[in-house]
């Protein structure tokens, strides 16, 4: 039985601003963080300020950060990494001094030739919540082609398709400004998984190539009024904000999928 004050080990390395409690998991199953001088397993529990934690041979200490969140504007070109050894400017340089001394993680990233709204949290709980499947926390996207996209074929998007076991798919497609004959180069995409470079491998494996996408929103919350490279610190309104899924106006052409239960979709078509 664990001490009364004794807490998760993962709650404890991600409120050090180590990283996310998911990434910790998986820390500790690759034994890479030890407990008092003994590899740690997973169900430990620990006592801070009693306990000697170290992940990748660096201890870990009970560091007592402020609770801060800030949505960013990233451009294409940053990468959503602490460090990286083959990008010198990462996302992380945008944060302004003040707020670069503390320990923030990515609660959701984008890929390097992306751009749009990213969550950063000093937060571990919200960063685990923002990204564990189970919240459903809906990402919205404006995509650009190379070529235009057909109607006919939003569900597909729905449908998804396999690629090295893995289902890639979204909840709903959109066509942007669609010509007379329903076929546009701008998509409006939802999803709230959002697998590493999904969106782009979905396209691809449908036969569009990507040229721009765009993160404009998470849950409720617009990017809108962040200027590129810019970013906010959120307010606890805001960040409950993330979590809603306000409705989306019905498009003249869309793909929805409907609640797991059923299973299916449904494509509206301009009258």
């Amino acid at each position: 039985m664990p001490a009364a004050d004794a807490i998760r080990l993962q709650k404890f390395i991600a409120d050090a601003g180590v990283c996310s409690r998911r990434a910790a998991e998986a820390l500790i199953a690759r034994g890479e963080v030890w407990v008092n001088g003994a590899a740690a397993t997973p169900g430990t529990h620990v006592t801070p300020g009693i306990d000697k934690v170290t992940v990748s041979g660096k201890p870990v200490r009970a560091a007592v950060q402020p609770k801060l969140t800030v949505a960013v504007h990233k451009p294409r070109g940053l990468i959503c990494s602490n460090d990286d050894p083959h990008h010198a400017d990462t996302l992380f340089t945008l944060l302004p001094r003040e707020l670069a001394r503390h320990r923030f993680f990515c609660a959701g990233r984008l890929d390097l030739d992306s751009e749009g709204l990213v969550i950063l949290t000093t937060d571990g709980d919200l960063a685990n919540r923002l990204m564990h499947p189970s919240q459903l926390v809906v990402k919205r996207y404006h995509v650009v082609l190379k070529t235009p996209f057909p109607a006919s074929r939003l569900n597909q998007l729905i449908r998804g398709v396999t690629v090295e076991g893995e289902r890639l798919k979204v909840e709903r497609a959109a066509l942007i400004n669609a010509d007379a004959g329903g076929i546009s180069t701008d998509l409006d995409v939802h999803l709230h998984h959002g697998k590493k470079r999904e969106i782009r491998l979905l396209f691809t494996q449908l036969g569009f190539d990507v040229k721009r996408l765009r993160r404009y929103q998470i849950g409720a919350l617009q990017l809108k009024g962040i200027p590129l490279r810019g970013g906010k610190l959120l307010s606890p309104k805001e960040i409950k904000s993330l979590f809603q899924n306000p409705r989306t106006p019905r498009a003249a052409y869309e793909a929805v999928a409907n609640p797991p239960a059923t299973g299916t979709f449904a494509v509206a078509h301009e009258a």
